[in-house]
């Protein structure tokens, strides 16, 4: 089968399945982790068949975060050490953007993180965003990959970081 070659942030390469989010998620890694967590460790990315394609458990289990199996994992979790932020990233193309329901199950997944939680909904486009503006959380941001240079920032009092 075919699969997507994606060089991770630090040369680390990984092939995904074609299917599913997984372009999204490519175009997240390429794109979204350059500009905005640059030097950032991918630590988890699901993969379309095959939910676990990087799990880094114990840097995980190092900044408090202990995930089963069952854990509802957003697509992407990078984790900037200068900042000391995890960068918790929904494909949104297939389950939809980061919605006051989800920001609550993944503050309860991170809540032992002892790094700030940043959430962000990545899209395919601004035409597939406007499907789902009214469901977007507040404080949260949403990177659109047609627009890869920009973020939308939903409130809050600072761009692209964590809230207490």
């Amino acid at each position: 089968m075919n699969r997507i070659p994606v060089q991770l942030p630090g040369g680390k390469e990984i092939a995904l399945s074609p299917g599913g989010q997984n372009t999204l998620i490519v175009q997240i890694i390429r794109e979204f982790c350059e500009r905005y967590t640059p030097r950032g460790e991918v630590l988890y990315i699901g993969d379309a068949d095959k939910k676990w394609a990087i799990f880094e458990e114990e840097a995980l289990a190092q900044l408090g975060v202990t995930v089963d199996s069952h854990g509802k994992m957003p697509d992407v979790v990078v984790f900037l050490r200068e900042k000391n932020w995890l960068v918790l990233i929904e494909a949104a193309s297939s389950h939809g953007p980061v919605d006051s329901k989800r920001h609550r199950e993944l503050s309860e997944l991170f809540r032992g993180s002892t790094a700030g939680l940043v959430f962000i909904s990545a899209l395919p486009s601004r035409v597939e965003l406007r499907k789902y503006l009214k469901e977007i959380a507040w404080e949260t941001d949403v990177w659109c990959a047609d627009n890869p240079t920009h973020l939308i920032h939903f409130n809050g009092e600072r761009f692209l970081g964590p809230y207490n």
